[in-house]
């Protein structure tokens, strides 16, 4: 297995060196709260949050290939694990922390495995339309979940829909400081990101918040904080467990493997898209492996790839993993000497931080581009973003692999289908394949966008016969442009074998051109070569066409 250490950190010059040192300032001014709410989620104490985003953060830099991917706490991890140990031990305690551990542990042992067998090709089934809907979707998750820190008002549900109906019933419990406050902390953000992008705002925001939060009392005017984090350093220690919990925490441990593959996945690739970059998946869930392993060992539990925190980092400048080491090292200094502060931070404040992230997840700009040139994959965006959003994170992920794959299988079984004529100047044009439609009179030249396999193979063979029965002139030549085929399938190469004889029986010649290596091993392979004629079967459509007109 090929080792390829800080892929997201190089190349790196001085310049973005000072960029990505300032956007991870930028990051763990917004990350340091949201990871210390995500242990609410998870029943672990409130500074394994901290934990998550520092030796976890450190090894997937090392280990990993995206230069964006910030990996740490996750909501949809934290609440598979909670909910799993839920009834083996209370949530908190010793034993809870070592069937965390063992989780995370059992994860990083999943994800090892998945690198050994390459599974990162996975990610190759995520389309860029429902890529864009699956961040749509976790932006309106994100911002609807932070309703009710932003309004005072009580939300104890996880799913989405639950969440907006306690906010709608709990409207009239609003507490109007809470609200003004989290808006005016929405309003700075955003205005700031528009007129001077480069100012860390956030940052600002949270100084500033926990400073007027500590002067004016803020908790004792009934405006929530996140309360005392106890500081230091984690230590390392082994998760014990029986074995019989160990086998337990087996199906636990896959399920959060499902979503960190997936999830990370889809993350990674959507930022690398947006910033015309290429990531090794496989490398990716090396680091991933890397980091659940430190988790485990340090106290904290199950990271994953963050769409969150990935576009914080983005939208705060990060470009290289530069940006999350720093987060790290600043990770490090709180625990060290800054914990006490923290209690002061409003919620409030930081639910407004992370629901404008939430806005900018939603990329308005490509749903428009979309939607103007591909009505159909805007409402395969518009599917993936609504159940992402109303369903679940999980399940928006296994629905935009579906969605991919019956898209590509959609235009392989419809493929586009033409038939090639002269224009009079010796170029040649393209028609769409309608039944009375001929290159010249006896020939037609016919173009199959697809591979044959056994759920286009009628197509084929009924467009061609309607070709030939339906031409203005007796057809004695059939001419297949085979550019865009690679290969054919059993149930297909009974199909052109049939065709074939059939074409034989009305004494139409059938002629392949542009047959490449891998199509011809196909078509001997299959006997088709042996029924066509060798001599019937070219690599190129120029000598396709001159074996026609040599034998008229």
């Amino acid at each position: 297995m090929r080792l390829n250490f800080f892929a997201g950190l190089r190349p790196l010059n001085r310049a973005g060196a000072i960029r990505d040192a300032l956007a991870g300032l930028t990051l763990a001014s917004m990350n340091i709260p949201q990871v210390l709410g995500y242990t609410r989620i998870a029943g672990t104490p409130a500074v394994t949050g901290l934990y998550t985003v520092l030796l976890p953060l450190l090894m997937f830099a090392v280990f990993g290939s995206s230069r964006h991917l910030v990996v740490a706490a996750d909501s949809a991890t934290a609440a598979i694990f909670s909910s799993g140990l839920s009834g083996m031990a209370p949530q908190a305690s010793v034993k809870y922390m070592a069937l965390v551990g063992m989780v995370a542990l059992l994860t990083a042992a999943l994800l090892l495995l998945a690198r050994i067998f390459k599974l990162g090709f996975l990610a190759d089934f995520l389309s860029r339309t429902v890529l864009v809907g699956f961040l749509t979707g976790v932006g309106f998750q994100i911002g609807i979940a932070m309703l009710g820190s932003m309004s005072g008002i009580p939300v104890t549900a996880h799913k989405t829909i639950e969440q907006l109906q306690q906010v709608t019933v709990g409207l009239m419990q609003v507490n109007l400081p809470t609200l003004g406050l989290s808006l005016l902390v929405v309003s700075c953000i955003l205005g700031f990101r528009h007129f001077l992008p480069r100012l860390p705002v956030p940052l600002v925001v949270v100084v500033t918040g926990i400073s007027v939060s500590y002067v004016y009392d803020f908790a004792g005017h009934g405006i929530a904080v996140i309360g005392p984090v106890p500081g230091g350093l984690p230590s390392l220690v082994f998760p014990a467990v029986s074995w019989g919990e160990l086998l337990k925490l087996i199906p636990i441990a896959l399920s959060c493997f499902v979503i960190i593959i997936a999830q990370s996945a889809a993350t990674s690739r959507v930022f690398a898209v947006r910033h015309h970059e290429r990531v090794d998946e496989d490398d990716d869930i090396l680091g991933l492996s890397a980091a659940n392993a430190a988790a485990a060992l340090s106290g904290a539990f199950v990271v994953n790839g963050s769409p969150t925190q990935t576009a914080m980092a983005d939208l705060a400048g990060a470009r290289s993993q530069l940006a999350q080491l720093t987060f790290a090292g600043i990770v490090l200094l709180v625990l060290l000497f800054f914990t006490g502060p923290l209690q002061y931070l409003p919620r409030s404040v930081l639910a407004g931080i992370v629901f404008t992230i939430a806005i900018g997840l939603v990329d308005f700009r490509s749903l428009r581009d979309i939607r103007s040139e591909s009505p159909g994959e805007f409402r395969l965006a518009l599917v993936t973003a609504a159940v992402v959003t109303l369903v679940g994170l999980e399940q928006g992920i296994l629905l935009a692999v579906a969605l991919s794959l019956l898209r590509h299988v959609h235009h392989s079984y419809r493929p586009n289908t033409m038939v090639l004529t002269p224009d009079g100047s010796g170029q040649w044009l393209l028609v769409s394949a309608t039944p009375g439609v001929e290159t010249e009179p006896g020939l037609v030249i016919y173009r199959f966008g697809a591979d044959l396999f056994y759920a286009n193979d009628n197509r084929f063979t009924d467009e061609v016969r309607a070709l030939i029965e339906q031409a203005p002139t007796p057809v004695r030549w059939f001419v297949v442009d085979a550019s865009a085929m690679t290969d054919i399938d059993y149930s297909a190469a009974r199909s052109l074998r049939d065709l074939c004889d059939d074409l034989k029986s009305r004494k139409v010649n059938l002629v392949f051109g542009r047959v490449n290596i891998y199509l011809r091993e196909d078509m001997n392979r299959h006997g088709i070569t042996a029924v066509i004629g060798e001599k019937f079967i070219f690599s190129t459509l120029h000598d396709a066409l001159a074996a026609v007109r040599g034998n008229e």
